[in-house]
């Protein structure tokens, strides 16, 4: 998933979240229900926002459901564009580079 961070906020790139869909697959829709449960503001079409506070659960969260096999490498991991500097410690684990 395309990440950045501007000031202290982690924005995830709403093109690249995953999509709830009624009837669809349990693990999707409880990944989707997960992400958006700790994110500080969720909205349609619009890149979901993380504050620093909830970092190391969405590192967590992000983990669990990597090695759960379930989804796939790209759905699972932050990729940061080059210009972003340095990658927060508390997302390291669950990030790279675009």
């Amino acid at each position: 998933m395309r990440a950045r961070v501007e000031n202290q906020v982690l924005f995830l790139h709403h093109e690249d979240l995953p999509e709830f869909k009624k009837g669809g697959s349990v693990v999707r829709n409880s990944y989707f229900w997960a992400l958006r449960s700790i994110a500080g503001r969720a909205t349609r079409y619009r890149d979901w926002e993380y504050e620093p506070e909830v970092w190391l659960a969405l590192a967590r969260m992000l983990l669990s459901f990597s090695e759960s096999g379930y989804l796939g490498y790209r759905e699972t991991v932050l990729e940061f564009p080059p210009s972003q500097g340095e990658i927060p410690d508390l997302l390291r684990d669950v990030s790279t580079w675009e």
